[in-house]
């Protein structure tokens, strides 16, 4: 299952499984990932089980074969027993983790301490501790992000906000949910979230500002009007990202169980250079969660407004860093929404709590650096977000690292 860091939920704790029992599978109905050591045997081998070879995943070099709803690990298992398969998987569900008019609300950029109650007037965030921020605002002194692409893989991004759909510059969909009006880019309004996290337009007299306001969007789309997806349609989005430019790329998104053919896509983007960044997720233990377990992913764990680990955050030593993620202020469309029913959230701008939140802070701050003479490869970038970010209590134990720090990542003086 694919979590929009939502059913590990995106602004409450969720349940996951103990660090020592195994994750269940939770296969989308009606079809597994398949990858054969020679395309030659591909019919024959399916043909023994009554399937029929399906199209490609990206470059992964597994395809999406489609078979009879209830027998999908059945059929993995038998299918693996086979020497000419390199392996089948199921094909997880995936779901979502979850002078600016409101810049005052964003203590992630900025934090002097304040206090506000979100747009509906329903939640008062208690006033923080000066500097649980990554001083985002001092980083804009050596950059803004010039242009940087970051890919967000979730909901969509919505059309009518303009403070992040002018940042949009090209999309693509692989949810199971057809685009007819522009209204459909998001129906659900976590993509909306997370992009205005990262690139929010700056300085407009108008909502909120990303972390990285001259960086560019590009809109993946794989998750549906409920926030739910699948494995395969996740690795579609990477291999696109990493072919269309991206140099970032956030997934505030997770699932209890490793994909192969997942993991085959991160790596695939790792090597044509582009960083990958990933929420840890809102189950409050220590479970891993896919892809912010991958090796080649920055994992990201939550904090608050007095730098103390958000209550829900996923944590342990696995998770590389962390960032900001708790009532965190950013666009929503201005069109309903699943999570203004399901939250409360308000069209337009409003809070909301989770891993999903942290992660594209963190990706923001990488695509800042990639705009930096330190932006030399995505090794050098990972490795500067990692080591200059301020080791804040609970780093070695709830995160490798610490709470990243954009000011000092693009090398200028931290208040």
């Amino acid at each position: 299952m694919v979590m929009v860091l939502g059913a590990i939920t995106i602004a409450v704790p969720g349940n996951a499984a103990s660090p020592s029992s195994p994750a269940s599978s939770s296969p989308v109905p009606g079809r597994i990932m398949v990858k054969f050591r020679d395309n030659t045997a591909a019919s024959g081998v399916l043909g023994q089980h009554g399937l029929t070879d399906g199209p490609p995943i990206g470059s992964t070099g597994a395809h999406l074969i489609q078979v009879p709803a209830g027998r999908e690990l059945q059929l993995v298992e038998a299918l693996n027993r086979n020497p000419a398969v390199e392996y089948a998987e199921p094909d997880e569900l995936v779901t979502a983790d979850t002078s600016d008019t409101y810049f005052d609300r964003q203590y992630a950029l900025q934090n002097v301490g304040q206090s506000f109650t979100n747009t509906a007037g329903t939640v008062t965030v208690a006033a923080g501790k000066a500097d649980a921020d990554v001083d985002a605002v001092e980083a804009w002194n050596v950059t803004t992000g010039g242009g940087t692409r970051v890919a967000i893989i979730d909901s969509g991004v919505a059309a009518d906000n303009s403070d992040i759909s002018p940042q949009v510059t090209d999309r693509v969909n692989f949810s199971d949910k057809t685009i007819v009006s522009p209204d459909d880019y998001d129906r659900y309004g976590h993509g909306t979230h997370v992009a205005g996290i990262v690139a929010a337009v700056a300085n407009n007299s108008t909502g909120v500002a990303g972390v990285c306001p001259s960086c560019s969007i590009l809109d993946v789309k794989v998750l549906n009007d409920s926030g739910s997806g699948s494995s395969s349609a996740i690795a579609k989005g990477v291999d696109w990202a990493a072919t269309h430019g991206a140099r970032v790329i956030n997934m505030s998104l997770g699932q209890r169980v490793s994909s192969r053919t997942l993991e085959v896509a991160v790596n695939n983007a790792w090597n044509q250079g582009v960083v990958i960044v990933a929420a840890a997720g809102n189950a409050g233990t220590q479970a891993q969660v896919y892809p912010g377990a991958y090796p080649n992913v920055i994992a990201v764990a939550a904090t608050d407004n007095r730098d103390a680990k958000a209550s829900f955050s996923t944590y342990g030593k696995w998770v590389d860093v962390a960032a900001p993620g708790v009532s965190v202020y950013s666009t929503f469309p201005n069109h309903p929404f699943a999570l203004e029913t399901q939250y409360g959230s308000s069209e337009g701008y409003d809070i909301l709590s989770g891993t999903s939140m942290a992660s594209p802070v963190v990706a923001a701050t990488a695509a800042l650096v990639w705009s930096t003479a330190a932006g030399t490869s995505n090794a050098s970038v990972r490795a500067k977000v990692e080591s200059t970010a301020d080791p804040i209590s609970g780093t070695g134990t709830y995160w490798a690292h610490g709470r990243v720090n954009a000011c000092k990542a693009v090398g200028c003086v931290a208040p």
